[in-house]
Formats: structure tokens, C-alpha cells, sequence
């Protein structure tokens, strides 16, 4: 159970702080008995109640430092095949499978594959298409935001960090 305090990863929200874990004070129809968490998402406003042993919504820790750094390691050896999928549709649950996994290396591995295709489409002098745009902002939103947590420095200089760690400036991948 997480305590108060506690930085975890809540679904496709992202990282969130657990700020209470407490019953539903005046909820109607709420049992007394049933413990939530109160969520306060770092990357957006609002609050989350979540039970306690709620099974639809993964939660976990958010990674170490050292489990952040060597992830930043391995990113130019992820693979990054661009997904080629037959309808918009099965491309988005290609991308939500990855989003809605957390996993951090899931995130990294389409977030690579977005960026290769980004660079197809570009030598063709045609753009991006919405589906792949959005579902990038989505990984690096989450991506960044669990670095920024687990290795104590600001969102915004999360992807400038792992450019410098990778030699080539960010293999060119993980968030252009």
C-alpha cells in the first residue's frame, strides 16, 4: 500500500503524488470501509480518488534514478520499427497498448518508432499524421514526467538531459 507522500505512476495519468488514503468522507452510497488514494497528477490539474485495491488502473512506484539512467543507456539499442498498421484504428490501439502498459521501455520503443516514421514521411515532403502526433506527446508526457521525478530534475530539461547522454544527441529518437 502506498503511504502518503509516495510518487506513483497511475495509469495513462502519469506520475501523480499519493497526498491521503483515507474512506470517502460524505460520497453518497460510498462504503465507509473502502480506502482510496487522493491523487494529485503532477502534469495536469485535478484530483484522483482511487480504491485502494482497484485492478483496472495499474499503479506502481516511479523508477529509480538508476533504473531511469540505465533506461537513458539503452535507448539507442530499443528497437524502433516504424508501425505500419492497416487502419488509423488499429494504429491508436497499437500506440495505446504502449501507453496504457506504463513501461517505461514500451514508451521509449514508440516513441522511436514515431520519430523514424516522422523522418519517412518528412523525406517525402508529406507530415506526420494526427494519430502518431498525438500519441508522442502522450509517451514524452509520460516518459519525461517519470525521468523528471525519478532523477530530481525539471520536466522541461528531460529531454535535453538524454540528448547529452546519448551520443549522437538522442539517437534521434526519444522525443524530437
Amino acid at each position: 500500500m502506498f503511504q502518503p507522500g509516495d510518487m506513483v505512476v497511475y495509469g495513462s495519468t502519469g506520475v501523480c503524488r499519493v497526498e491521503d488514503v483515507s474512506a470517502l468522507e460524505g460520497a453518497k452510497g460510498s462504503d465507509k470501509n473502502k480506502k482510496y488514494y487522493r491523487l494529485s497528477p503532477l502534469q495536469q490539474d485535478g484530483v484522483i480518488y482511487a480504491p485502494v485495491d482497484n485492478a483496472k488502473v495499474p499503479m506502481r512506484p516511479v523508477i529509480s534514478a538508476e533504473e531511469a539512467e540505465a533506461l537513458i543507456d539503452l535507448i539507442p539499442s530499443i528497437d524502433a520499427s516504424a508501425c505500419r498498421a492497416p487502419t488509423l484504428q488499429a494504429l491508436a490501439q497499437h500506440y495505446q497498448s504502449a501507453v496504457r502498459s506504463s513501461d517505461c521501455r514500451d514508451l521509449i520503443g514508440m516513441m522511436k518508432s514515431i520519430y523514424n516514421k516522422r523522418r519517412m514521411v518528412e523525406a517525402q515532403k508529406r507530415h506526420l499524421g494526427m494519430v502518431d502526433e498525438r500519441y508522442m506527446k502522450q509517451a514524452e508526457r509520460l516518459l519525461y514526467g517519470e525521468f523528471s521525478v525519478a532523477l530530481g530534475i525539471p520536466f522541461d530539461e528531460v529531454q535535453p538531459y538524454i540528448a547529452s547522454r546519448i551520443d549522437n544527441g538522442l539517437d534521434p529518437a526519444v522525443g524530437s
